[in-house]
C-alpha cells in the first residue's frame, strides 16, 4: 500500500507542521461513502490539537465494517480533534467524544463542521481519566482510543477509567504508533503489562486495516474485560 504520510520516518513519529502552516489548518479525511471529513487543527494547545496518524488508521479501520457500529453506543477517550469518534458517527453510531476541558471548543467546531455527514449522533463531553465516570454509564458497546499511551503519569488513571467504563461486552479498540525514541518503548511495555491484569488483548492483523491507511508501526488492539 502507498503510505498516506510521504516522507515520514519511524523515528520521527507523525509529521509535525510548523505553527504558521497549521494556523487554521484543516485536515481532510477521505470517506468511502461520501464527502471527506473536515477536521480543524490548532497550532497551539498541545498534542490533542492535531490529527495523529493513529487516529487516521483507526478511523479508516472503522470504515472497513469489521465492527458493526450502526445504533451502537460508542465512547472515544482522548478524542483530541474528534476524528475517530466523528467517523464512527458517520457510520451510524451514537457517539460521545471525550477529552479535557481545554479541547472542548475544538471538538465542538469539528462536530459542527461535519454534522451534515453524521447518520448516528455525536456529542462532546469532558472526561478526565481517573475521575468519576457515573455520567457515562451504562457501559458503551465500544470504546475508541487513538495514541493515548505516551505519558507515563497518565497510564494508571487511564487504566482506572477503562476498568470503570467497560462492561463484559464492551469492545475497546486501541490504536497506537509504536515509537522507538526515549521512554516510549518502556511506557508501552508498562501499559500493556498493567492492562493484561484485567483485560484480554488481541492484535488486529495489518491485512485487516484499511488498504491505504496502514503502517507496520501502527497497531490496532482489540481489548475485552477478562471473564471472571
Amino acid at each position: 500500500a502507498i503510505s498516506p504520510w510521504p516522507g515520514r520516518r519511524r523515528e520521527e513519529g507523525p509529521r509535525r507542521l510548523s505553527a504558521a502552516a497549521m494556523a487554521g489548518f484543516v485536515r481532510e479525511l477521505e470517506r468511502r461513502g461520501g464527502p471527506a471529513l473536515r477536521l480543524e487543527q490548532r497550532a497551539a494547545g498541545g498534542v490533542g490539537c492535531v490529527v495523529w496518524d493513529a487516529a487516521l488508521v483507526l478511523a479508516k479501520f472503522l470504515e472497513t465494517g469489521a465492527c458493526p457500529l450502526a445504533r451502537r453506543h460508542v465512547l472515544e477517550l482522548g478524542a483530541g480533534t474528534g476524528a475517530v469518534g466523528i467517523m464512527a458517527a458517520t457510520l451510524g453510531a451514537n457517539v460521545t467524544v471525550t477529552d479535557l476541558e481545554e479541547l472542548q471548543e475544538l471538538l465542538l467546531v469539528n462536530i459542527e463542521n461535519n454534522k451534515h455527514l453524521v447518520t448516528g449522533s455525536v456529542r462532546a463531553k469532558v472526561l478526565k481519566w481517573g475521575e468519576d465516570v457515573t455520567e457515562f454509564q451504562p457501559p458503551p458497546d465500544y470504546i475508541l482510543m487513538a495514541d493515548c499511551i505516551y505519558y507515563e503519569e497518565s497510564l494508571e488513571p487511564l487504566l482506572k477509567t477503562l476498568k470503570d467504563l467497560t462492561g463484559p461486552d464492551t469492545c475497546v479498540l486501541c490504536c497506537y504508533e509504536q515509537r522507538t525514541m526515549g521512554k516510549n518503548p518502556e511506557i508501552e511495555r508498562k501499559y500493556f503489562e498493567l492492562l493484561q491484569m484485567d483485560f484480554e488483548l488481541e492484535k488486529i492483523p495489518l491485512d485487516k486495516h484499511d488498504e491505504e491507511y496502514r503502517s507496520e508501526d501502527i497497531h490496532i488492539v482489540n481489548i475485552h474485560r477478562k471473564r471472571t
